[in-house]
């Protein structure tokens, strides 16, 4: 027997998961427990909603357990059958395995000039003394870090058009209304409103199997640090390396699981950071001394109280039994990541905003799960953390900068992710040039 599920028919129960999704998981938990399942439109079963670091230990050291229902829906239209999103069993383990080298260790920092160069030349077209948005200018530093560093697409016309092409294929895929009506036809069409929207992917993947085929013919490809240059090169155990479909489906996946994801989390660390004046201080006092730890605990402290992806299921293979909860082979089961983030159990005082809480002590594994877990762990998560320190370090370097209203963001949708709904509106009060650097030496 699953747990119990709210009383509201799932007609409302999607509409609240839509569009209220915190409250709606705040009020499931205070009413029925930690395990919760609920029921959405489109969906054959319900789903079972887990917040029990145990549990989720449990869900995620599993490997046979499978993909969870829904994102063939949302994201192979769009991503393609061969992203590693999609992927199951030895085929995903291979395809992982084959992908990590390029975002660990000293290659990842070798890209840290590029990173500067992006966010210095983006503050420098931010407005002094007047309100702006920073959510979008942190979606185009996101975007044209993928561009240079994934993509490794050179300064010219085919970087403008990709741009342009990915930036609405983002926004079309961004809305809660196009979420909903994918659910509901259980598929993307190519009528009506879907005709532009596959009418610009074609065009992005014109563009793009242009790149791998230039690419393939340069004689030097392999010694270029860009991470399509190293897919290209890397090579399966039986010697065999990516075909350019598999190439264009992992391009177009670090796109979607790293631009909106990594912009949306740096929009909520400014949204906590500029409303706490204590661990603002603390972090500007950090990165002056040249520190980093109590950046990396503001970041994960951030990412505790705003995961930006709310869940990361999986469909068991094989019954879970843990702490009094038994779920059948078939269950969808999913970590509620907010609700486990802010258990009072776990985190003393859990909505409160305390980076000192992580210095010298690494969450535990299972409690802070803002990447999800397991196999399908984010491939891209220490990319992420690495570029979020990077833009942090510089904006807050460079910029005297204030939120422009005092009130906390409201939580909004975009695509797969829960962002600040109104932008997190700033002032940029004064602003210093950029430091001088060898880029030579970096």
């Amino acid at each position: 027997m699953l747990p119990p599920e709210p009383k509201s028919p799932p007609v409302v129960q999607t509409l609240r998961w839509a569009f209220r999704p915190l409250p709606f998981m705040q009020e499931c938990r205070e009413r029925i427990g930690d395990n919760f399942s609920v029921k959405f439109l489109g969906f054959e079963r319900p789903m079972v909603m887990i917040s029990d670091p145990a549990a989720i230990k449990a869900l995620y050291t599993e490997r046979a357990h499978g993909l969870p229902p829904g994102r063939e829906v949302f994201l192979e239209p769009v991503l393609g059958s061969r992203s590693l999103l999609l992927l199951e069993g030895a085929d995903h383990l291979a395809h992982r395995k084959l992908m990590l080298p390029a975002f660990h260790g000293e290659r990842m920092r070798s890209y840290e000039p590029i990173m500067e160069e992006i966010v210095d030349a983006n503050i420098d077209s931010w407005p002094l003394g007047e309100e702006f948005r920073i959510h979008p200018q942190m979606q185009a530093i996101t975007l044209d870090i993928i561009l240079r560093v994934v993509f490794g697409v050179a300064e010219g016309p085919r970087l403008e058009n990709l741009r342009r092409l990915l930036t609405d294929v983002l926004e079309e895929t961004a809305s809660p209304f196009t979420q909903l009506m994918a659910l509901a036809t259980r598929r993307f069409t190519g009528r009506g409103p879907w005709a532009q929207f596959e009418g610009t992917l074609r065009e992005v993947d014109e563009l793009l199997y242009a790149e791998i085929t230039e690419r393939r013919a340069e004689e030097s490809f392999e010694e270029r640090d860009d991470i399509l240059s190293i897919l290209m090169a890397a090579r399966f155990e039986d010697g065999e390396g990516l075909a350019d479909v598999d190439l264009r489906d992992q391009l177009l996946t670090l796109l979607l699981a790293g631009h909106e994801t990594t912009a949306t989390a740096l929009a909520w660390t400014f949204d906590l950071l500029l409303r706490h004046p204590e661990p603002l201080r603390r972090l500007r006092d950090s990165i002056e001394a040249g520190e980093d730890e109590y950046m990396r605990a503001t970041i994960t402290e951030a990412l505790r109280l705003r995961p930006v992806v709310p869940l990361a299921g999986r469909r068991l293979n094989a019954e879970l039994s843990v702490d009094g909860l038994t779920l059948p082979a078939g269950t969808d089961v999913t970590p509620a990541i907010w609700l486990t983030h802010t258990r009072a159990d776990v985190y003393p005082e859990p909505f409160a905003f305390r980076p000192e809480r992580f210095l010298g002590e690494a969450p535990d594994t299972y409690a802070w799960v803002p990447f999800g877990g397991g196999v399908r762990r984010c491939i891209g998560a220490a990319f992420s953390e690495f570029e979020m320190r990077i833009v942090l370090r510089e904006v807050l370097t460079r910029c005297e900068l204030h939120k422009a209203d005092p009130a906390p963001e409201k939580i909004g949708r975009r695509s797969i992710t829960l962002s600040p709904k109104g932008g997190t509106p700033v002032v940029v009060t004064a602003r210093h040039p950029a430091r001088e650097r060898d880029l030579a030496a970096a």
